[in-house]
């Protein structure tokens, strides 16, 4: 039983067999075969080893043929390694002795000679291992008979388990069968990281290398409540995450009782907590958990989901459905975000070959470069705003040079409408995420043309802290508690104060308990949340009064060190809320 740590992103418990997504995914359809079948399994095992060599025998002559004898004694030694009495010995033996199938048998000894030669400390031998994945690769196709599956293609439960997984790749996870996921990659605010609160399953990410130590058909456990992936546990393990998993179905109902129960806190203040969401099915969960509406639909995942382009029928059709569902609740529709790592697969052109994506051509800037795109899916928003109470923001906005151009755009498409007669709302609330701090800075001056902001901490963060908030090595450094971004948004609210214009916290820093009072204090009315995280978000807020609030505010600012703000919140959340189940320790 192995125990690696990472970041938790998604909340739950997962316990499945491993599907490895990657180079080397196969998914291996059975751990352990009857013992009446161990013979001809040795014997299927053996043919397909004979399979692999005469491939290999292939490659050596055609290598040597193209390229010469020095690339054709790769393929050789690829043969004599499967060919090795010792290694087919360790596969056979542990086909025999505990009815492994061929496949897993394979795999996780193949993985344990790459293991070896990963931890040798020598640069050499640590490549070889690669050598060893690519046999497991052949030889799993050679006893399988087909290429991996995709992930849209599962029948069976698994967890997913791979280096990274696109925003893409995320989106377009069966439900149904994946049942969580564990990348090496990834920050705790990453775009997949989001994607998976969304999609409501279990993930841990930023692991680290930890692939090798595990071979396809394994039963792995995804805890998404503390960031820990338990490779093969034992059975005392698997009860206690049961019996886990049981107090969070009770915690769960608990907190379900706030679905229809409006926020306010001890001292009657209303605050407004809407939903954050990615698609438009999600707009149920909203309905359900009694948001008091959308406050940030992110529709850059009608393109990761699709193959095509959306047309402008396809983005009304997906506005009207949270639209509708939503009532008279407001719905506020975030144009396109995409750039940095959110690339639809087809779609080159919105590809960028930066550096540094996330400081390239994305969100408003990609916008202003394709206005064909842009008008499209501005056409389709105003035209859905007829069915309900809808608002429009423009995400990543710099400038006001670039907020001016957006509005001119806008102003563009409601004449365009105009002349073609068609069914559209004129006048709709225009607003602006404040995620660069340029844009928090400048604050007093963007409030005299929006009519909100929406505080998007994610990327504030980032830019604020110059930290990659996908990125593993630096997550530590990744605070929303930093001094600097409590003041930022401090500025932003002020600002927004001084205007009469609202402003929301919509970023992941929202749907987090303990900066929740925080936030009320600094002045916030409304955030916006993941929409699993809306019962818990009004159970915080309805434990605590305004005044707790600004008690913890002022004493936040006061703090110099990102560490302590969140240590002196986190105690606070836990005296203010005792009967929170989040911060237990796990049964032991």
């Amino acid at each position: 039983m192995l125990t690696r740590t990472g970041i938790a992103v998604s909340p739950g418990v997962a316990i499945s067999p491993a599907m490895l997504f990657g180079s080397q995914g196969f998914r291996i359809p059975q751990r352990f075969v009857s013992v009446d079948a161990v013979d001809s399994e040795v014997s299927r095992f053996r043919a397909s080893v004979e399979t692999v060599c005469i491939a290999l025998d292939e490659n050596e002559r055609v290598a040597r043929e193209q390229l010469g004898e020095q690339y054709a004694a790769i393929f050789s030694a690829h043969r004599m390694m499967l060919r090795d009495t010792k290694l087919n010995g360790e596969i056979e033996t542990l086909i025999r002795t505990k009815c492994f199938s061929p496949e897993f048998a394979s795999s996780r000894v193949l993985r344990n000679y790459a293991k070896v030669l990963q931890n040798l400390g020598n640069t050499y031998l640590a490549e070889r291992a690669a050598d060893v994945f690519d046999l497991e690769k052949r030889l799993l196709k050679a006893l399988l008979g087909e290429q991996r599956p995709e992930l849209s293609h599962l029948t069976e439960p698994v967890v997913v388990l791979a280096h990274n997984l696109t925003p893409g790749e995320t989106a377009n996870l069966n439900r149904q069968f994946v049942k969580g996921f564990a990348t090496e990659a990834g920050g705790r605010t990453s775009h997949t990281a989001i994607l998976a609160g969304a999609l409501e399953i279990p993930a841990v990410v930023g692991i680290g290398k930890f692939l090798a130590d595990v071979s396809p058909g394994d039963v792995v456990i995804i805890d998404g409540n503390r960031g820990e992936v338990i490779i093969d546990p034992d059975e005392p393990t698997i009860a206690r995450y049961r019996d886990s998993a049981r107090l969070q179905e009770s915690e769960a109902e608990r907190l379900a009782a706030f679905n229809s129960i409006e926020a306010r806190t001890r001292d009657g203040v209303r605050i407004q907590v809407l939903g954050n969401i990615e698609f438009p099915h999600e707009v149920q969960h909203c309905v359900t958990r009694g948001a008091d509406g959308v406050g940030l639909y992110r529709t850059e995942f009608l393109y990761l989901g699709s193959d095509h382009e959306p047309t402008e029928e396809e983005h009304y059709d997906a506005y009207c459905r949270v639209v509708r569902e939503m009532g008279n609740h407001p719905v506020v529709i975030r144009t396109l975000d995409l750039g940095a790592d959110k690339i639809p697969g087809d779609f080159e052109e919105f590809r960028t070959k930066a550096d540094n994506p996330a400081l390239g051509l994305r969100s408003i800037r990609l916008s202003l470069r394709h206005l064909g795109q842009f008008k499209t899916q501005l056409r389709a928003i105003l035209r859905a705003a007829v069915h309900g109470d809808v608002r429009i923001m423009f995400p990543l906005v710099t400038t006001l040079l670039e907020l001016r151009k957006a509005r001119m755009i806008l102003a563009d498409v409601v004449e365009d409408l105009e002349e073609e007669g068609l069914e559209f709302k004129k006048e709709i609330p225009v607003g602006m995420m404040v995620e660069v701090p340029a844009a928090a800075l400048l604050a007093h001056h963007f409030s005299r043309e929006v009519d909100f902001f929406s505080i998007g901490t994610n990327d504030l963060i980032q830019y604020a802290l110059a930290v990659d908030r996908a990125e593993p090595s630096v997550a530590s450094l990744y605070r929303a508690g930093d001094p600097s971004i409590l003041r930022l948004i401090q500025m932003v609210i002020e600002a927004g104060q001084s205007a009469g214009i609202p402003v929301t916290v919509c970023g992941q820093m929202s749907s987090d308990p303990k900066f929740v009072p925080l936030l009320l204090g600094l002045g916030i009315r409304s955030v916006s949340v993941t929409p699993i995280s809306l019962p818990e978000v009004k159970d915080v807020i309805r434990n605590i009064s305004i005044e707790d609030a600004d008690r913890l505010a002022s004493h936040s600012l006061s703090l110099d060190i990102a560490r302590d703000v969140e240590n002196f919140l986190r105690t606070e959340l836990n005296r203010l809320c005792p009967s929170r189940l989040s911060d237990m320790p796990l049964t032991q």
